[in-house]
């Protein structure tokens, strides 16, 4: 577990029980030993089993107990589970099983869900080059694991932040007129004083003309090009046009419905928003034995 992800859990914890749990205070006895497993209620692909389990390793050791924490895993990140299936045993003690149980749920139901809808996607576009991308569009502080859950279910990560790319949207093009190349002419100039590091450069584009101004001048410079809410028939010229110049992605409204045929178009990747902006998650609980 990485230190960004172990803050988080902490700051989760802390909105949840930071100003303490009187009714379980009230009704158990810490001392009373207890033990608890994960229930699968719907079918689909795990994600997140060790960041909920690590919940009840740090909730106990606000009180140094977390040495009465312990856990026995069944079934791996990735794997697909059943309604049924018992995922994993948590054995501590009774009051911080109680206690963290609903920040180690929140946590591991929307990583599974976005893992089993990530895989419905990949699912999809089966036996086509295109690879399912993820977005920025994740919950606040939550990236980590909603980037986690995205590779559980077979999919791809995106940038992180704005920081490991250069994505030139189409916002970005009306600031500068509304034309490509001066934002071109920008990004060489950017990279060739030796000030700012190589990194990966992508540009948005609406049209075909916009596609052949970047295959004359973004060569050496552009790496892929983002073909927003294009049609399928101008998605196959363009991928043609392209010829394998840059790598291609298409983004922009994508469904369940619409994602295979934009495949079969041969981009390289289409990138989904909904995969975690809109999630549904998956419904598992933890009963107390």
């Amino acid at each position: 577990m990485t230190e960004l992800e172990h803050s988080l859990i902490i700051q989760a914890l802390d909105e949840d029980t930071g100003r303490g749990d009187p009714t379980t205070s009230a009704t158990i006895d810490p001392n009373i030993p207890g033990n608890a497993y994960f229930l699968a209620k719907a079918d689909g692909i795990l994600a997140g089993m060790d960041i909920a389990c690590e919940v009840f390793s740090l909730y106990a050791s606000k009180s140094k107990r977390e040495s009465k924490v312990r856990f026995e895993k069944k079934i791996s990140d990735g794997k697909k589970i059943r309604s049924g299936n018992h995922l994993a045993e948590v054995h501590a003690p009774l009051d911080i099983l109680l206690t963290a149980e609903r920040v180690s749920l929140n946590l591991l139901q929307r990583m599974s869900g976005i893992a089993t809808l990530t895989g419905e996607y990949v699912k999809a576009v089966g036996g086509t080059k295109a690879k399912i991308l993820d977005t920025r569009k994740t919950a606040p502080l939550l990236r980590p694991f909603d980037r986690y859950g995205v590779l559980c279910g077979g999919g791809k990560n995106h940038r992180y932040s704005l920081a490991e790319m250069i994505l030139v949207k189409d916002n970005h093009i009306a600031a500068n007129g509304g034309d490509i190349k001066p934002v071109l002419d920008k990004l060489r100039k950017y990279f060739s004083g030796g000030e700012h590091p190589l990194i990966p450069v992508e540009i948005e584009l609406t049209t075909l003309d916009q596609l052949q101004i970047i295959l004359a001048h973004g060569k050496n410079l552009v790496n892929r090009v983002l073909l927003d809410n294009f049609q399928l028939q101008s998605l196959r010229e363009a991928v043609i046009h392209n010829a394998n110049t840059f790598e291609t992605e298409a983004s922009g409204g994508v469904t369940l419905e619409t994602v295979r045929p934009i495949a079969e178009t041969g981009v390289d990747y289409i990138s989904v928003g909904a995969l975690t902006h809109s999630v549904k998650g998956l419904d598992i609980s933890l009963e107390i034995e």
